[in-house]
Order: structure tokens, then C-alpha cells, then sequence
């Protein structure tokens, strides 16, 4: 059976229809009527022929892995992307969370220091009473000033993910228990937005060809140009 005939398959028996599978995998209709007839020649070349074969198997609850070795073998160039580069693990990329204020030392040496203030005041009374009326205003005068109030923190509630095409590139986004929230090629021109509470990972098989910003800052480090695996979670702003 060819790869065409067993996704079609697949798909009959999953009881969906290429509507179903493009709106699941973002794949246009037409490229997936043609993987079914067996013509790759619409997906843009090896490395997008392969990833759209792993996410319409994936969708209709296929195997891909034989469909991927079969194209390999009877299509694919020696010298192109294997689907499976874009999972080579990769060290994670975490978002910067900005330190906290260290507020409690800084309330205990204000409180040191109004106390020093009032026991000199103390002292400088008994010994000098004629001076005592300046030292109450001084003690008037320091006391608001000398305790800080903690500042209001802003907690980020959810990740808000965009990402912009400037060429053809292969996209996954999961949920930290394995749960695919999309898996296919973002066209050039296109963009996509996400809004999640919880951590997500997303590969990126071409990250030189997109812009991506999540909660207003890009987690791809520079120069980066092979695939890419980022882990991303909510910080504090």
C-alpha cells in the first residue's frame, strides 16, 4: 500500500474528511488530496513533504514512522532534512524571570535604623531636657519616612505566543503532557497566535525564517538557523 492510499485509509476509518484533517493540521485541502493520490510535488520540497506526512498520520491515527522511511527510500534526496532532525533534543529555552527585591532585608535595616533614632532621642532627653521638645519633632518628622511599603507585582497569567512567517517553516506547539496544540508548515506571509496558562513546548524547524514574541519577547537565540526545541512558560513581569 503506498503512503497515499494508507493515510486515505486511515483517514476512512477515523471517520473524517479532508475538511477535518486540514482544519486539524493546517494543511490546505488540496495538498492533502494530493498526498492521497501520491503527488508531493505541492508541498515545497522534501523536508515539508515529510513533516506533512507526520502530522496528517498523526491526525488520522497512523503509524508515521513507515510512511516516513518509505518516502525516504523512494523519494527523498540524500541530501534533504529528515523529519525527524526537527526532534534532536535540544537544550530548552526558558524566558527570563526578573528577580525579586530582597524587601524583607531591606524593612528589618529601616526598622534598625528608626530604632537607633528613637534610643538616641531617648537617651539625648534625659540628659538634655531643654531639648527635648526639637528631638519629638524630629521623631515626628522621620518615623513615616524611614518604612517602605512593598510594590504591587504584576504575575503574567498566560502565554501570549505570536508568530510570523517570513518563509515557509515547519511548526509544533504542545502541552507539557504531550498534547498537540498544532503541527504543520506556516506559510510565508501567514502569522499565528496562541494564548495558553500553562507551559507548552515548540519546535521550530527553521527558526531563521520566523518572528517570534512570547509576552513581548523573542526566546530564540541569535543566530540560530537549524531546528529548534524551546520549553516556555509564564514569568513574572
Amino acid at each position: 500500500m503506498s503512503i497515499g492510499d494508507a493515510l486515505a485509509e486511515g483517514r476512512r476509518q477515523a471517520g473524517l474528511t479532508i475538511t477535518q484533517v486540514s482544519q486539524r493540521t493546517c494543511i490546505r485541502e488540496t495538498i492533502i488530496r494530493s498526498i492521497e493520490r501520491g503527488d508531493f510535488s505541492g508541498c515545497g520540497g522534501d523536508f515539508y513533504a515529510r513533516g506533512h506526512i507526520r502530522s496528517i498520520a498523526r491526525t488520522v491515527g497512523v503509524d508515521p514512522e513507515p510512511l516516513i522511511a518509505e518516502y525516504d527510500s523512494t523519494m527523498g534526496a540524500p541530501h534533504a532534512i529528515s523529519a525527524a532532525d526537527i526532534f534532536q533534543p535540544v537544550t530548552p529555552v526558558k524566558l527570563k524571570e526578573r528577580r525579586r527585591p530582597n524587601w524583607t532585608a531591606a524593612l528589618a535595616l529601616a526598622l534598625v535604623l528608626v530604632a537607633g533614632v528613637f534610643g538616641y532621642e531617648h537617651y539625648a532627653a534625659r540628659s538634655a531636657p531643654t531639648v527635648a521638645a526639637p528631638a519629638a519633632k524630629t521623631r515626628a518628622t522621620l518615623t513615616p519616612h524611614h518604612v517602605q511599603a512593598h510594590p504591587v507585582r504584576h504575575v503574567v497569567r498566560h502565554l501570549d505566543i505570536r508568530l510570523a512567517a517570513t518563509q515557509n517553516c515547519w511548526v509544533q506547539l504542545t502541552t507539557r503532557t504531550g498534547r498537540t496544540l498544532f503541527s504543520g508548515v506556516v506559510y510565508a506571509g501567514t502569522s499565528m497566535k496562541w494564548v495558553e496558562r500553562h507551559a507548552v513546548t515548540m519546535v521550530i524547524g527553521n527558526p531563521a525564517a520566523v518572528r517570534l514574541s512570547v509576552n513581548g519577547k523573542n526566546p530564540i537565540p541569535p543566530g540560530s538557523v537549524n531546528s529548534i526545541t524551546l520549553s516556555l512558560h509564564r514569568g513574572k513581569a
